[in-house]
Parts: structure tokens; sequence; C-alpha cells
């Protein structure tokens, strides 16, 4: 009798080839299969690892990307049509997806950060020409506080330079606080005016 030919008089399909097994593997593993799928990730496992490493580029994340693929080659095995690929294949694809799903995660999360740290950025400041300002505005209100009458820049001096509040202003110039408060009112209005001026 021929051996290439089975009893029944057709071809013998012979024994069934790696592919053929890991399709075998899935649709089991589809039906809740532990033991199947174990056999699964320990026939694909290293080739799938591989290719996410390749993708990611880091080892421990390549880890992470793997597992996650197994996972969701678990939870999705009913998915896997033969027809359309090899069941190999459709590992390949899940694994590599979920790699690049990875490297663009990281991406935006440094763009993000990158954006963060532009807007948080505070450009160095030439100390000297801050200096020079602060030197300037310091002359600019001296000269406007001479432009006050006596009892306006003795309330302004103070209340703004002193630090005193309006009660304490009132007690030490032995003045009512409602009057106290109109010299202060007075002052930086016309101080203000003639800082507005001179600019």
């Amino acid at each position: 009798m021929d051996p290439s030919h089975a009893a029944d008089g057709g071809p013998d399909p012979g024994p069934a080839t790696p592919a053929d097994q890991l399709a075998v593997l899935l649709k089991r593993s589809a039906r809740g299969d532990r033991a199947a799928f174990a056999e699964l990730y320990d026939a694909t496992a290293a080739r799938l690892h591989g290719l996410v490493l390749r993708v990611v580029r880091d080892r421990a994340q390549a880890e992470e990307v793997t597992q996650e693929a197994y996972l969701e080659i678990w939870r999705t095995a009913a998915r896997f049509d033969p027809a359309r690929g090899s069941a190999l294949s459709w590992l390949m694809t899940i694994g590599h997806r979920k790699a690049v799903d990875r490297v663009r995660s990281a991406e935006a999360s440094t763009r993000r950060e990158e954006t963060y740290q532009h807007r948080q950025h505070v450009p160095p400041h030439d100390e000297t020409a801050e200096a020079a300002h602060a030197s300037l505005e310091a002359r600019r209100v001296r000269a406007a506080l001479t432009g006050l009458t006596e009892v306006q820049r003795e309330a302004i001096q103070l209340a703004y330079f002193g630090g005193y509040t309006h009660t304490e202003v009132a007690a030490m110039l032995d003045l009512p606080v409602g009057t106290a408060k109109t010299r202060i009112r007075d002052g930086l209005i016309r101080l203000r005016d003639a800082i507005g001026v001179e600019r």
C-alpha cells in the first residue's frame, strides 16, 4: 500500500506542522484551556519577545509589553481566523502593535514633559539690567515723593516703606485713622500720577 495515501484512499495528511499546532493551541486557548495556552506561550514567547525588544529597545519594557501582548492573546484567542493568516503571524501582529503603542506612549509622555518644562522655564534674566531698572524705579519714586506735601510724604513713607498699618500710622502721627487714610490715599494718587508722567 502506498504510504502516501490513507486507508480511505485520500492523501495522508502526515504529522501536523508547527504552524498547524499553533493554530490548534490557539483554538484550545479560546475555549479556556490553560494548558494549551501555556504550551502556546512556551512555543512562541522567545520570538514575540525578540520582536517587541527590537521595537521598544528596552529590556524591562519589552518584558512588560510581551506580557501585555499574551494577556490580549488569551482574552482574544477566539478572534483568530486561520483563513486570514498563520497563528504565529497573528501573535506577532499583536505583539508588534503593543510595542508600537508603548513607544508612541513614551514619546507622547516625553513631549508632554518637554512642553511642561518649556512652559515652566523662567528664562535667565540680565541681573545688571534688572538692577539698573530697579535703581531707575527707585529714583522715580524718590523724585515723585518730593512732589507730595510733607504730611502726605510722611504718611506714605510710614505706610509703604515702613510697613505700618493705617491704624499704626494714625497713632504715630497723632491723627484720626480716617485722616491718616486720606493722606495715604491722596499721596498715592499723586505719586502714581507723578510716576506715570515720568514714564
